[in-house]
């Protein structure tokens, strides 16, 4: 019992920060997106490949989350795209109170679209409030089909799933079609992307969907 509302305590401080996070970005018209997946999804590469189709229009800024080493920062940082590295040692998932540190020394009234890109994780992640706009789950098709099911929590809460890698579909022995009704299943308002960043096909109907968003 004790340790409940231990818990209860922890995800309430979450949210009271979550709620001064996202009450800063809209004050300056941000659009803040927490960028989730399991490890080696892809949200480095699917963030990479957005940037290079829209920065010509839109000032783009990351906050990067990561166990250990600042690898993906990096690539980020040689779009010549301003990022911050959070570094979480043993921490599963970001919160509230690591983006707020981070964005003091990184002025959102300077970007039109924030990217978090959360610690590669497909259970915690889901659980903690950041202050966002937008829950984007980027969820490699050759962890099978069967995951939305089994991890329900992360696919229910986001607002889109970008179905990454299906250029690697006939390789896999997964059903793209199957993959979709799971994910529907569990969550029915997801708006679902089919793309790969390998070969392009379907980044761009993502890119256009976002950009009507970043115009709302």
């Amino acid at each position: 019992m004790e340790r409940v509302s231990l818990l209860t305590d922890v995800r309430r401080t979450n949210d009271e920060i979550a709620a001064e996070n996202q009450a800063i970005f809209r004050s300056v018209a941000t659009l803040t997106i927490n960028l989730m997946s399991a490890p080696g999804a892809g949200k480095t590469t699917v963030l990479e490949r957005t940037i290079l189709r829209l920065t010509d229009h839109y000032r783009f800024a990351v906050i990067e989350g990561d166990l250990q080493t600042s690898i993906d920062s990096e690539r980020i940082l040689a779009l010549g795209v301003p990022a911050h590295q959070i570094t979480t040692g043993s921490v599963c998932h970001l919160e509230a109170r690591m983006v707020r540190k981070a964005i003091t020394g990184f002025p959102p009234a300077r970007v039109d679209l924030l990217f978090i890109e959360n610690v590669g994780n497909l259970v915690c992640p889901a659980e903690f409030n950041l202050g966002e706009d937008l829950r984007v789950m980027v969820y490699s098709v050759v962890e099978g089909v069967e995951k939305p099911k089994k991890y329900p929590l992360m696919f229910y809460k986001a607002d889109v799933v970008l179905l990454n890698k299906i250029d690697l579909v006939p390789y896999a022995g997964v059903e793209l079609e199957k993959l979709r009704r799971n994910v529907i299943e569990v969550n029915p308002r997801a708006v679902i992307f089919p793309i790969s960043c390998s070969t392009g096909e379907g980044v761009d109907a993502w890119t256009q969907w976002l950009t009507k968003r970043i115009g709302a």
